[in-house]
């Protein structure tokens, strides 16, 4: 229902958003990422015919599309090293893997893994801090999957499985900066979790199942997307439904996640929330507001203020700051 990538510029210092137009070369977007090296954006589209564009950043010149090979992607990743694309098929439950070339374009894809299960529904894949792993989190199956990733071919070979408890509906995982722990949102049951991660094995242990903070509100709640700082010290969580962000302290160096509260997001449908590059600036994206909202992160507390009036933004589903 948008129009393309919109593109804005924000102060630093007061979280003020300035709109800069629209790139309308991509269609239907609904995820975005940027290269480590910083010269190439990369988005999601989200349709029947799902793809991945590359936009060079310098002159925002789209460098071209590929096919996901399957439907209604929602989540693309760079890995690390900045040689692969890594995407999630919402609709058709796969993942899939594209090479990127020294100009930051796309090349054929290198694998596709459909997941198995009556309906899987592919939501996100990701690199784990160790760089050998990559883990697919299936809301459809109430699964997260690793892979390790061949870096000569770009395919995929599974070696482990976690299982959720049932009807949770994981949608995102984050993990915490020491790489022993991750926390997942599950969309469904209105839950988040604190995982356990063998770097060696790329196995999960998910543990049990949290509150969100959105509990006796009286309306539906799906968690979105689960956020943690640079340092380590708290996370935060969107609460679409609910319509806040909840904010947790991270203690035992990443074994617990201890719930202290929930600001309003100031909109409607929180679907993505990123941190800008220093970590002082907090963004959400709302859906269904079409809005992006962004919140002053108090380094010491955790405490997020509102900085000022959201920007309007249509049909606003990811924000990407850089």
């Amino acid at each position: 229902g948008g129009t393309g990538i919109g593109l804005a510029a924000y102060d630093p210092a007061t979280g003020r958003i300035t709109g800069a137009g629209t790139l309308a070369g991509v269609a239907d977007p609904s995820y975005l990422a940027v290269h480590p090296d910083g010269r190439t954006l990369y988005a999601v589209s989200e349709r029947a015919d799902g793809a991945v564009s590359a936009v060079r950043l310098a002159d925002r010149k789209v460098l071209g599309s590929r096919s996901t090979g399957g439907a209604g992607p929602c989540h693309l990743s760079v890995h690390p090293d900045g040689r692969w694309l890594l995407s999630a098929n919402y609709t058709s439950g796969s993942v899939a893997v594209h090479p990127i070339d020294r100009s930051g374009a796309l090349g054929e894809r290198t694998d596709l893994v459909a997941h198995a299960g009556p309906e899987p529904h592919a939501h996100q894949f990701l690199t784990a801090p160790d760089g050998r792993h990559l883990l697919a989190v299936d809301l459809g199956t109430d699964t997260v999957h690793t892979y390790r990733l061949d870096e000569r071919r770009g395919t995929l070979t599974e070696v482990a499985r976690a299982r959720t408890r049932p009807g949770a509906g994981p949608r995102h995982l984050t993990f915490h900066p020491g790489g022993r722990y991750a926390y997942l949102a599950n969309e469904v049951d209105d839950t988040v979790a604190v995982c356990a991660y063998d770097p060696d094995s790329g196995r999960l242990d998910i543990g049990k199942a949290q509150a969100t903070g959105a509990g006796g509100s009286g309306v539906t709640n799906y968690p979105a997307q689960i956020l943690v700082t640079a340092d380590g010290r708290y996370a935060y969580l969107a609460n679409r439904g609910h319509n806040s962000l909840a904010r947790y302290a991270v203690e035992q160096d990443g074994a617990r996640l201890r719930l202290l509260g929930t600001v309003p997001v100031a909109g409607d449908f929180p679907r993505q929330i990123a941190f800008s590059p220093d970590g002082r600036l907090l963004f959400a994206a709302n859906q269904r507001s079409g809005t992006v909202s962004v919140f002053h992160v108090d380094r010491g507390s955790g405490a997020l203020r509102l900085a000022g009036e959201p920007f309007a933004s249509p049909v606003a589903v990811c924000a990407l700051p850089l």
